[in-house]
C-alpha cells in the first residue's frame, strides 16, 4: 500500500533514490500519506517516536554515527516547532537531517483552521535549504527539483534541510505502487571563492615560526586524522591542544586544556602565545582557552574547514576551505622541523599538573569530581561515550580518557535539551557499548527520550544527581545574586520510578565505595538497559572543584 497523494509519492521516491534509508515518524493525521508510504517501503527503515523533540534528537544521534541524512516526519502545527532545538544542533554540528513536515494547503492558513501555523520557511535562520512544495500536477517538475535539491544539499553540505508538504483531504487513500519521477543529480553551483594563500606560502610562514599552536574542537573519530596530526606534532615548535570531543590522543598533546592554563601568570601566557594558530573541528568547550587566545592574539590564525568559517578568537587571517586531512597532508609534505622549547616546556608543565591532579584525587572529598574518576575508569574499552552538556562535559575535560573510547556531545548549541535522545539514537545504530553520562537536569528535562522501543539492551546511563543545576554554582555570577534557586532549580527527584516505567534496570549509589561496587557489575550483559544514579552533595561539589584548581 502506498499513498495516492502525488507529493507523498514524490518525497518517498526521492528518499529511496538518494539512499535515505531511515525515517523517524511521529504520529499525526495530516502526515498520514507519508506515514503510510514510508511504513510500507521495503528499502526504508521506519521508526516511531511520539515526542517530536525527542524524535528529532534521536534522528540526530543516528545521523551523527552514520554520517548520512536521516529523515524525520511529523504532522502539521506545533508538532513541527518541536523539531527546532535538534535542527539548530544539526545546523551548528554539521549533521545531515532531512525534516519533512505535513502541512495544510495555503487556503487554510490563517483562517482559523485547526492545527495550522505558518510552516513555510519556519526554520530560515538555521536551515541549509527549504523546499515549500505546492499541490497540483502543473507543479510536478518544480516540486521534483525542490525535493532533489533539498536532499542533495543535506548530503553534500552536511546539515538540516526542510521539505514542507501540503496535503488536502482525503489523506488515507492508497494505491498499489509508486509512480516514477525524474530525479536529477545536480552538480553544486561553483561560487567564486576567495583564493586561499597557496600552501607554499602558508608552509613558509609555518616553517619560520617557533611557536605554533594547533587547537582541535569536536571531531568525528578518524585514524587518518590521528596519523596526520601525529606527524605534524613531531616538531618541538608545535604544540597541539585537544578537547575530549576531538577523539585525538598522543602523549605530546595537551588533552586537558583547563588543567594546564587555569593558573598561569601573565608572563606565562605570553610564553604560551602562538605566532601561528591552526584550528579545525567543531565548537571548543574551554572558555579559558578562548579568553587566552582573544587576549594574547596570534600573528596568524588559520581555520581549516570544508564549509564553516569560525573566527572564534577574532584574529583569523586565513580561512582554508578544505578538509583538515587534505590540508595536513599538504602541510606534512612541506613542513620543516625547527629547534624550539615551545612544546617541551608545556609538555613538562602538563606532566607536573598530572602529578598534582593525581595527588588531589587521593584525598578529594566525595563529590562530582571524585565520582568522575571512578566512572571513567570503569568504562569498557572501545565503548562509545555520549556526554551531556553543562558541568558534565566540563568535568570530562579534566581527565585522561582511555584512547579506545569514542566521545560525542551535542556541542553545536551546547544545550541540555536532547542529550539523552541523541545518545539513544547513536546507540541504536552501533554494536559498540554505548555509555551516556549525564547530569540530573539534562536527564529529567529529556526524560521522554526513554519512551522509545529502539533502545539496545547494552545501553547504559550514568546519572550524576546533585539535586539541581550544579553548573550555576561553578560559574562566576549566579552565587553573587539572591536568585540562585532560579538558576540552579533545586529538586528532590530520582530516576528510580522512571526506570521502572520505561523498563530499565535501576542501580544507585551514595558513596564512592557504593559507586565502585555498582560499576563493577554495571556493564555485564543484561536483558534490559540500565541506569546507575549516583547521588552527590550539592553543597560540596563546587567547593571541591575550586579546591582542585587551587591545588594546581
Amino acid at each position: 500500500m502506498y499513498p495516492k497523494k502525488q507529493l507523498a509519492q514524490l518525497v518517498i521516491s526521492a528518499c529511496e533514490y538518494f539512499n535515505i534509508d531511515t525515517v523517524v515518524v511521529s504520529p499525526g493525521s495530516r502526515n498520514a500519506p507519508l506515514t503510510v508510504g514510508f511504513s510500507n517501503h521495503p528499502k526504508i527503515k521506519n521508526l516511531s517516536i511520539v515526542d517530536e523533540r525527542c524524535a528529532a534528537f534521536f534522528a540526530t544521534g543516528i545521523a551523527q554515527q552514520t554520517q548520512k541524512p536521516v529523515a524525520i516526519v511529523c504532522t502539521s502545527g506545533s508538532a513541527l516547532l518541536n523539531y527546532y532545538p535538534a535542527i539548530a544542533e544539526a545546523f551548528y554540528s554539521k549533521i545531515p537531517l532531512l525534516v519533512i513536515s505535513a502541512d495544510r494547503p495555503k487556503h487554510l492558513i490563517d483562517i482559523g483552521d485547526g492545527q495550522t501555523i505558518r510552516q513555510e520557511n519556519v526554520f530560515k535562520n538555521h536551515i541549509l535549504f527549504s523546499a515549500n512544495l505546492i499541490e497540483g500536477e502543473s507543479f510536478l517538475e518544480k516540486n521534483t527539483d525542490l525535493v532533489s535539491k533539498a536532499i542533495q544539499t543535506s548530503i553534500n553540505k552536511k546539515g538540516p534541510v526542510h521539505i514542507n508538504v501540503p496535503f488536502n483531504e482525503p489523506l488515507y487513500d492508497t494505491v498499489e505502487s509508486l509512480a516514477s519521477f525524474n530525479f536529477k543529480i545536480k552538480e553544486e553551483n561553483t561560487v567564486a571563492k576567495k583564493e586561499n594563500q597557496s600552501i607554499d606560502n602558508l608552509a613558509k610562514i609555518w616553517n619560520n615560526a617557533k611557536r605554533k599552536l594547533i587547537l582541535v574542537g569536536v571531531c568525528f573519530p578518524s585514524d587518518e586524522l590521528q596519523d596526520l596530526i601525529n606527524k605534524v606534532s613531531q616538531d618541538d615548535s608545535v604544540l597541539v591542544m585537544t578537547e575530549t570531543t576531538s577523539n585525538l590522543h598522543n602523549p605530546r598533546f595537551i588533552n586537558s586544556i583547563d588543567k594546564l592554563i587555569s593558573k598561569l601568570t601573565s608572563e606565562e601566557f605570553e610564553k604560551l602565545q602562538p605566532e601561528v594558530l591552526l584550528t579545525f573541528g567543531g565548537m571548543v568547550i574551554s572558555k579559558r582557552v578562548k579568553q587566552f587566545l582573544r587576549k594574547y592574539s596570534p600573528k596568524h590564525h588559520w581555520h581549516v574547514d570544508e564549509v564553516t568559517k569560525l573566527d572564534t578568537y577574532f584574529s583569523m587571517s586565513e580561512f582554508v576551505e578544505e578538509k583538515p586531512v587534505t590540508f595536513l597532508t599538504k602541510l606534512n609534505k612541506r613542513k620543516i622541523s625547527i629547534k624550539s622549547d615551545y612544546q617541551p616546556k608545556w609538555i613538562k608543565e602538563k606532566e607536573s599538573r598530572i602529578v598534582k591532579h593525581n595527588e588531589f584525587l587521593k584525598s578529594a572529598s566525595y563529590s562530582d569530581f571524585k565520582v568522575f574518576e571512578s566512572v571513567l575508569e570503569f568504562i569498557p574499552e572501545n565503548s562509545h561515550v555520549q556526554i551531556s552538556n553543562s558541568s558534565i562535559i566540563r568535568y570530562a575535560q579534566l581527565f585522561d580518557l582511555k584512547k579506545s573510547l569514542k566521545v560525542f556531545c551535542n556541542r553545536g548549541t551546547s544545550g541540555i535539551d536532547g542529550s539523552t535522545s541523541t545518545a539513544i539514537g547513536a546507540a541504536s545504530v552501533t554494536e559498540n557499548q554505548t555509555v551516556f553520562i549525564t547530569g540530573d537536569l539534562s536527564f529529567f528535562y529529556d526524560s521522554n527520550a526513554l519512551w522509545n522501543v529502539n533502545i539496545p539492551k547494552n545501553f547504559r546511563i550514568i546519572l550524576l544527581n546533585n539535586s539541581g543545576g550544579g553548573i550555576f554554582k561553578i560559574i562566576p555570577g549566579p552565587k553573587t545574586t539572591n536568585a540562585l534557586p532560579y538558576f540552579e532549580t533545586p529538586h528532590t527527584l530520582t530516576a528510580e520510578h522512571l526506570a521502572k516505567m520505561f523498563n530499565f534496570e535501576y542501580q544507585s549509589a551514595n558513596t564512592i565505595n557504593e559507586v565502585e561496587k555498582e560499576l563493577s557489575s554495571f556493564y555485564m550483559d543484561s536483558k534490559q538497559s540500565k541506569i546507575l544514579e549516583i547521588f552527590t552533595p550539592s553543597n560540596l561539589n563546587d567547593v571541591v572543584l575550586q579546591q582542585y584548581f587551587k591545588s594546581l
